[in-house]
């Protein structure tokens, strides 16, 4: 079981941004509320026994906890990023639960279940591919299609997990599969007219491609020891995009790529003091208020400001942390002009030499 860090959403009081909420986003919003309801009161109707499984529900409530002071605070698409992670979570945690019998009758009963849940996906797949998004914004395509990006080699890894640890592990990750592809179907169900021009999606391979090079010429010790975690999250998004792209869920592919961009920044991104932290506050209000007059879907911009603004001001007077501050600045000095550069053209593809080079990768699935 892979466990993440839950991120801090919290509203700024210092410096108060003007986020712009959705035109028309107020069945939005409602349902967003609804659907945090409901995990909330499912995880107290189906609680978890399991020891092995225990902090998930901690971590399911954080997560919606994140999401609900998200929305309260105007920040719509980053209370909905948060709600993605509590369903994949809950997910699991929910055939934990339901499946407890199950996880102890051995390898062959997992291996049926997982033939079952394969054909739910695999008809959830076929209709999230199948989907028309013309009159949503950016970012909510975005968040749907990277979650059901994800959705496959999770299913494809619980079987793994299953042989290597157990029939519980397995079917933790097969329901974290399915909470993936139910949030991406949730996403399309949310009401939230688009009022701007439609952001100009293409393919994102050159930009990922320049990406996975400078990565790979970064890993160099001591830095690639040091930060190994950080590489492992960065090559993980770089595969995730690349794979979005494949399929084209460029809309996901763009958002994972800009993730990407943010992990990179990170790498080499100093602590700021507080006259930069200062300034850094006065950047994102900036570049918030050129968002809200730009005529184009810049939703996917907003979710990353929305973010960086939660990072560097806490509603409860707690001082963000140094990663925070950090994170918040490689947001505008990096992934904003990333995002930018998206708008235009593709450049051409990278081309290989003639010599080639077999390499046998092994990560986990996505979380």
């Amino acid at each position: 079981m892979i466990l993440f860090r839950r991120p801090r959403l919290l509203i700024p009081s210092v410096l108060v941004l003007a986020f712009v909420v959705p035109a028309n986003s107020q069945d939005a919003a409602s349902s967003i509320k609804g659907e945090i309801g409901r995990l909330q009161q499912s995880l107290k109707d189906k609680t978890i026994s399991d020891p092995n499984f225990a902090p998930v529900g901690d971590m399911v409530n954080g997560s919606l906890r994140s999401s609900s002071q998200a929305l309260d605070a105007g920040r719509f698409y980053l209370s909905l990023e948060s709600l993605a992670q509590a369903e994949d979570l809950a997910g699991g945690a929910r055939v934990i639960v339901d499946k407890a019998a199950l996880a102890k009758s051995g390898l062959p009963a997992f291996e049926s279940e997982w033939g079952t849940a394969s054909l739910r996906l695999m008809v959830l797949d076929k209709e999230a591919h199948d989907r028309k998004w013309e009159n949503a914004p950016v970012a909510i395509r975005a968040l749907a299609e990277a979650a059901q990006g994800k959705a496959v080699p999770l299913l494809d890894g619980a079987r793994g997990f299953a042989t290597a640890n157990g029939p519980s592990d397995g079917l933790f990750y097969m329901g974290e599969a399915e909470g993936e592809a139910q949030f991406a179907r949730f996403c399309a169900t949310l009401n939230v007219p688009l009022a701007k021009g439609s952001f100009p999606l293409r393919s994102f391979l050159p930009e990922l491609q320049a990406l996975q090079t400078k990565t790979n010429a970064a890993f160099q010790p001591p830095r690639s020891i040091e930060l190994h975690s950080r590489f492992i999250a960065l090559n993980s998004t770089i595969k995730l995009a690349e794979e979005l792209d494949s399929t084209r869920f460029y809309a996901g592919a763009l958002y994972q790529y800009l993730e990407a961009v943010r992990h990179y920044g990170m790498l080499d991104m100093p602590p700021l003091d507080a006259s930069k932290q200062s300034k850094l506050k006065e950047e994102l209000a900036a570049a918030q208020k050129k968002l809200a007059a730009s005529p184009g879907d810049d939703s996917i911009a907003q979710l990353f400001i929305e973010r960086a603004a939660s990072q560097t001001v806490h509603a409860d007077g707690s001082a963000p942390s140094a990663d925070e501050w950090r994170s918040a600045q490689v947001i505008f000095d990096q992934v904003l002009p990333a995002y930018e550069a998206a708008r235009r053209p593709a450049s051409p593809l990278q081309t290989g030499s003639s010599k080639t080079v077999e390499i046998t990768l092994v990560r986990w699935p996505y979380t």
